[in-house]
């Protein structure tokens, strides 16, 4: 499939230009492209020469493990989310009632680990705010 016309013929990029850098000038300019949203090294000397703006990107390693245990609390609490609704849906199937009780008592234990869950998730939330707020 060819690539889309340009109705800007100001825009075609038509001309190749050969250009040789240092190692470390090529090493900063591979720093550039890496932390920013530009594909190509090519890209960034375009915005460079045009004095375009170049969006860095840093990440904080330090919100790494915060982050991790949020998708893991996330996952166990979509987990008993599954459980309780197929507990659920025994419970409504079961006519006589007789293993009703069972079924309750069993959504009672989920729910009580529901809460410990929502109980951390509240400590790592209000550890994050206190730390953004910090910033």
């Amino acid at each position: 499939m060819p690539r889309k016309k340009l109705e800007d013929e100001t825009e075609i990029l038509s001309h190749n230009l050969i250009v040789r850098v240092s190692q470390t000038q090529y090493n900063k300019l591979e720093k550039l492209r890496a932390e920013s949203n530009c594909q190509t090294i090519a890209e960034i000397v375009r915005r460079i020469l045009a004095g375009k703006r170049i969006n860095l990107f840093y990440t904080d390693i330090t919100l790494n493990a915060p982050m991790e245990e949020l998708a893991t609390i996330r996952r166990e609490l979509k987990a008993i989310g599954i459980n309780i609704n197929q507990i659920t849906r025994s419970f409504n199937t079961d006519k006589a009632g007789i293993q009703r009780a069972y079924y309750i008592m069993k959504v009672a234990d989920l729910y009580k680990t529901v809460d410990a869950k929502v109980d951390r998730l509240l400590i790592l939330i209000s550890k994050l705010t206190e730390k953004w707020l910090q910033g």
